[in-house]
């Protein structure tokens, strides 16, 4: 009987498996680095609802919209109802679309006023328009500090109207 001959193989390194070692160490990179973007996510403010806030008035709705807790630019609107009473004039009317030529054009002064947990701020203003089809639109950067609430105000002659507060 004979004995076969030795196989030959080729020279080099023996093949390599990955080891479980090296595979619970990803795991575990993997999943650490999982929870740092979650505990991130979390950790994150949640982005302000716009508009910021609106009030319902006797004859039509102010509203306040920016990036509350935040310097951004603010808009101030305030949009009269119909003389019919169905709700807000549509943006595009024009002024005589009543029937009477502008007469129910009211002339107002647009603003902001902050507040943090000392002081009530004195109102800040966008300045003073005219309505237009029932409506009008003022916008203005402010200033502000991330604890701090604000609101829309609006003057109409001795009268002062304001929104609710918005927080971060």
């Amino acid at each position: 009987m004979s004995v076969p001959a030795p196989r030959r193989t080729l020279t080099g390194p023996p093949a390599r498996r990955p080891d479980a070692r090296r595979r619970a160490r990803r795991a575990v990179v993997g999943v650490a680095a999982l929870c740092l973007v979650a505990a991130t996510a979390a950790a994150a403010p949640p982005a302000p609802d716009a508009p910021t806030g609106c009030g319902d008035l006797v004859r039509g709705q102010l509203c306040l919209s920016g990036p509350v807790g935040s310097d951004g630019t603010y808009t101030a609107a305030y949009r009269r109802h119909t003389a019919a009473g169905r709700g807000a004039a549509p943006a595009g009317a024009l002024a005589g679309d009543d029937g009477r030529d502008g007469a129910d054009e009211i002339t107002v002064r647009l603003g902001y006023q902050r507040k943090n947990p000392r002081i009530t701020a004195f109102p800040g203003w966008f300045g003073t328009r005219r309505t237009q089809g029932g409506a009008v639109v003022l916008s203005g950067r402010v200033e502000m500090l991330a604890d701090e609430c604000i609101r829309g105000v609006m003057e109409h002659g001795e009268a002062f109207y304001v929104t609710k507060w918005s927080c971060s």
